[in-house]
């Protein structure tokens, strides 16, 4: 099975391309010498295979920044996945973005990058009133959630299109006895969403070395990936760690 016929799909974050271009020109924004650029490694990411960008707009705006979003949501045919926190500011320019998706994520300031699911049934009714808000300009909504039935079934409640399961636990998970259990608990989650209707994706942490573990998870419909395909193109290329990346999917039965 070529990439191009696998049933997964591949969504690309490009947010780390982001984090290298403002560790040298935070303080030059939109200098005409600038880099990397976030629209030439989507460019790129799309040519090699993926399916569409993700990016990460933070409330500290420590990579991706408004005029990312905007530039990204520019370029017509491109599909875009606006990562997000349920935050007023953040959700106003996700309206007006009118992306083609938005993930919604647990974000905290401290933090170095994401650290776990969202707790949707904690906050059902402020995501919910989001999610309305999202999808009345015609952008459907996902939850980024760990395995846990009380959240997918949240999810569904308030009306979400979609989750992405969390594998970062799987990813950092330092035996095999304990990652074959987070597995586990990944596709019993799977089997649950998509009985709730839910389209199901996963992603954080996905390697092309641990993703053939997660191939016993039905249902997956898309993975989001981002730092390790920006860590293997240091060495090998964008391009070419889309392509590696895409390979290693095409093995999925779904």
């Amino acid at each position: 099975m070529t990439p191009s016929q696998s049933p997964l799909r591949l969504g690309v974050n490009i947010d780390h391309v982001a984090t290298l271009r403002q560790a040298r020109y935070a303080r030059m924004p939109g200098a005409h010498h600038e880099e990397p650029s976030v629209i030439e490694a989507a460019r790129q990411v799309l040519a090699a295979g993926a399916h569409s960008i993700t990016a990460h707009l933070r409330e500290d705006r420590r990579h991706i920044q408004d005029r990312d979003i905007a530039m990204l949501r520019a370029e017509s045919g491109w599909l875009l996945n606006f990562e997000m926190g349920n935050t007023p500011g953040i959700v106003a320019i996700a309206v007006a973005t009118r992306a083609d998706f938005a993930c919604l994520v647990p974000e905290h300031r401290e933090e170095v990058t994401t650290e776990g699911g969202l707790a949707v049934a904690e906050h059902r009714k402020a995501l919910a009133e989001t999610v309305r808000r999202l999808q009345d300009v015609g952008t459907k909504v996902s939850m980024f959630v760990d395995p846990e039935p009380a959240h997918l079934k949240a999810s569904a409640e308030i009306g979400a299109e979609m989750v992405e399961l969390h594998t970062g636990t799987y990813a950092n998970a330092a035996s095999g006895p304990e990652r074959e259990t987070e597995a586990r608990r990944l596709a019993e989650a799977a089997v649950l969403a998509h009985g709730l209707g839910l389209q199901v994706n996963a992603g954080h942490g996905i390697t092309t070395a641990n993703l053939p573990g997660l191939f016993g998870v039905p249902h997956l419909t898309e993975l989001n990936i981002g730092h390790h395909l920006v860590s293997r193109a240091v060495t090998i290329g964008l391009g070419e760690a889309v392509m590696e990346m895409l390979g290693v999917m095409a093995a999925y039965r779904g």
